[in-house]
């Protein structure tokens, strides 16, 4: 009799466990998409910035190697959380989030000369 009980409790366990990962599995599902759509929305910021460079008497532009950069941070933390690593420390770093800059005005050239 003894050893029934400690099958139960393992049997409990173990059925908690399960509707746990279950509910993990789904958020890995979730965590997968959105790192696909940070690859769609990588490529797509990639065309726009070739497609952008046929225009560069604009007063201001898009950051594109910012926005890169802030994908990849929000990757490596996606990233982070599925594979933890418990001796690295968290980078605190926080996104930018603005992405415009400012184009630096021509001196205008003397017409004369």
């Amino acid at each position: 009799m003894p050893t029934t009980v400690p099958r139960c409790l393992l049997l409990s366990l173990a059925v908690v466990h399960g509707i746990s990962y279950a509910a993990s599995a789904h958020e890995q599902d979730q965590l997968s998409l959105i790192q696909q759509q940070l690859d769609t929305i990588e490529r797509l910021a990639t065309q726009a910035e070739i497609s952008s460079n046929a225009q560069p008497k604009e007063r201001y532009r898009f950051d594109y190697p910012r926005l890169s950069q802030d994908i990849q941070r929000i990757r490596q933390g996606v990233q982070g959380y599925l594979s933890p690593s418990r001796a690295q420390p968290r980078d605190p770093t926080e996104l930018v989030g603005d992405y415009r800059l400012d184009t630096p005005l021509r001196s205008p050239r003397h017409e004369h000369d």
